[in-house]
């Protein structure tokens, strides 16, 4: 009777309720109720999210070679995946918590996963590389002595080449040209949707940890995600190192068909299956993201019922947030410390920038090394070394205290530093190898191959017995050809091009001679990045402190905003026009012209290192503007921040007419 009581005098509610709160406790209990689980996905889908994009660059010189693409062409390539990340990122700030930010996440990395996998498609698309007089004869090896492709001179090459003419050009206008038409632009599709995909990654990532993190972990979680930030790229130069080594067609032919080595300029690494790797990292790492709640209980209990600060986006429609967004821009900017602090950070992004997508190919070119040699020097030391001043700078800032304008003369002595350390890295190298009618140029052809009719677009570099390298054995004069058992070329003899008459050649290249250069290149190298990278921590301090605590957001946006409208965007497109202008020989395909087969290495040094050096020059004028400002401002009465008008009274204009009141210092 009491039992029928109490049951009968509880509210209908209650027992409604009971279900939701059992609810509420199994959901608890789930695995993905928890912060910590939300950070190690988080931080598993950074690193494949970056792999990807350090992979594309270690492996952006392969590219080139295997469609025949300009360094212009790549640096735009490498560069195209900001466009969308930068038109995307006024829409992310605005929708900040309004929606569900993981399952958000979730569906930009699927759309990152499936931009990897179009990154690859063109691997499939096409046909076998074809390399130096391979693409003049299908089906013969290119070390084969039969017919012409071997490349030797002799009479009978006249009759031979008349013959093959119009099957060579049949099968270049058919196969070839179509195949590569579509290729380029299906790269920057890739590249457009995997910048897209990665618009809400980091903003969303960083704002969900920091909505349900406690005070206490916050920092330690944040500074996790910053860590993956700074090694993922690291991943992906020490991948292509790895992968580069295949040869690219490993998957169409048996290793005894493969006859070059890696060391042979013509050689393509495996550059397409890095990417699909990565996209099914990505793939794996884009499905917790959809069992994660909305909103999840905080990490610490006593924080349940304190209210975080109102975000005044919230309350104005997307159309407000535009209209105000060009003021608020305006306002941001109007700082001078500010300015000129972005400013410095752009220039020194910039050289980042440069660094990242060309340096791998500068050490290929100049010291005539491996692609994938030269992706560890740029993976395994480069960018650890700029992670670890980038932390010591912080370290340094906690150590000495140091305030806004301490800052501002830290970093400019560091930039002052860095560039003392790169300045002879200009000097450190050899002119350009002696390249028979290439470099230096010849206007008509010498009388020893004057009669050998050779093809005119055969690519087969063969290094002659004098030290003068040759574009193609017939160029060289060779009538005759060394084979080893396995059918591949030792070395062509009775070559009446070299030394005079009677030498041989190596079908190899000759190589720039820069080798004992490179040892201490790289450490000055290495010592300019770790050094210039100590500003990047008292950098963000100065900008944090510049402005009032409810702008930190928008200032932060601005900054990443500017950076790739300024650096990310443009700047590989400019490195590799500058590139461009120092190449000597172009290659050729289908009558048109391709990628850079030999530069002039003095003009790619001095202009290369100088383009690095003109932006170091700029964010050291930058950082001592900005001491000259702060000096005279500390010196000259204060101007009251509340003379302009606060950035969310700007948004609040253009809302509903409700006067927002920002929180009493």
């Amino acid at each position: 009777m009491g039992t029928s009581c109490c049951s009968s005098s509880s509210p209908p509610s209650s027992s409604s309720s009971l279900p939701r709160v059992m609810e509420v406790k199994v959901r608890s209990r789930s695995v993905f109720s928890s912060v910590k689980v939300f950070v190690a996905c988080h931080s598993v889908l950074q690193l494949s999210q970056l792999l990807v994009s350090g992979y594309m660059k270690s492996s952006i010189s392969t590219i080139e070679r295997r469609y025949g693409l300009s360094s212009q062409k790549s640096g735009l390539l490498a560069a195209f995946n900001e466009v969308g990340n930068t038109l995307l990122i006024v829409f992310v700030s605005f929708l900040g918590s309004r929606v569900h930010r993981p399952r958000v996440i979730g569906f930009g990395a699927l759309l990152a996963c499936l931009a990897s996998l179009l990154m690859a498609l063109p691997h499939f698309l096409s046909g076998p590389y074809r390399y130096g007089d391979r693409r003049y004869r299908n089906g013969d090896r290119a070390g084969s002595a039969t017919g012409n492709s071997s490349g030797l001179c002799h009479v009978q090459s006249v009759l031979h080449a008349n013959s093959t003419a119009p099957l060579s050009n049949q099968s270049c206008g058919e196969h070839e040209s179509s195949a590569h038409e579509g290729i380029y632009p299906l790269l920057l599709l890739a590249q457009l949707l995997l910048g897209v995909g990665s618009v809400p990654v980091q903003p969303f990532g960083i704002s969900y940890i920091d909505d349900h993190a406690s005070k206490k972990n916050s920092p330690l979680y944040l500074g996790i995600l910053l860590a993956v930030t700074a090694i993922g790229p690291a991943f992906g130069f020490l991948s292509g190192a790895f992968l580069l080594r295949l040869y690219v067609d490993f998957d169409k032919m048996s290793a005894d068909e493969v006859a070059l080595d890696r060391d042979d300029l013509r050689w393509v690494g495996a550059w397409w299956l890095g990417f699909l790797v990565a996209s099914c990292l990505l793939f794996m790492a884009a499905l917790p993201y959809f069992f994660f709640p909305r909103d999840m209980p905080p990490e610490d209990e006593s924080q349940v019922d304190e209210k975080r600060e109102p975000d005044i986006f919230q309350e104005v429609s997307l159309l407000h947030f535009l209209k105000s967004f060009p003021s608020m821009l305006c306002r941001t900017l109007r700082r001078p410390v500010y300015l000129l602090v972005v400013l410095a950070q752009v220039n020194l992004a910039a050289m980042v920038s440069g660094l990242a997508t060309f340096m791998a190919k500068f050490i290929e070119k100049q010291f005539s090394h491996t692609a994938d040699f030269s992706a560890v020097i740029i993976g395994g030391l480069c960018i650890p070394l700029g992670v670890l001043g980038t932390v010591l700078g912080g370290v340094v800032m906690r150590r000495w205290t140091l305030g806004v304008t301490g800052a501002s003369k830290f970093c400019a002595a560091a930039i002052l530093l860095s560039l003392l350390c790169a300045f002879p890295l200009v000097l450190m190298g050899c002119p350009t190898q002696k390249v028979d009618g290439v470099f230096p140029p010849r206007r008509t052809a010498p009388w020893c191959s004057s009669a050998c009719q050779c093809v005119q677009e055969s690519f087969h570099p063969v290094c002659g017995s004098d030290g003068v390298e040759f574009t193609s054995p017939c160029r060289a004069g060779c009538v005759a050809v060394k084979m080893d058992s396995g059918n591949k070329v030792i070395n062509f003899t009775e070559c009446r091009c070299v030394g005079g008459a009677g030498g041989s050649a190596t079908p190899r290249t000759c190589g720039s001679g820069c080798g004992r250069f490179l040892l201490p290149f790289v450490v000055l190298m290495a010592a300019s990045c770790l050094i210039a990278s100590l500003c990047q921590t008292p950098s963000f301090v100065i900008i944090l402190r510049m402005v009032s605590a409810r702008e930190k957001s928008l200032a932060v946006g601005v900054q990443y905003m500017l950076f790739r409208v300024l650096a990310f965007m443009p700047c590989p497109v400019l490195y590799g026009t500058v590139i461009d202008s120092t190449c000597v020989l172009w290659d050729r395909k289908c009558g048109k012209q391709t990628s850079c087969l030999y530069y002039d290495l003095d003009r790619f040094r001095h202009r290369f290192l100088g383009v690095q050096g003109l932006f170091m020059c700029g964010g050291l004028l930058c950082f001592l503007l900005t001491v000259l400002v702060l000096h005279r401002r500390r010196e000259g009465p204060a101007a009251p921040e509340a003379a302009n008008p606060s950035v969310y009274e700007l948004v609040d204009k253009h809302s509903t007419g409700r006067k927002v009141i920002p929180p009493q210092a």
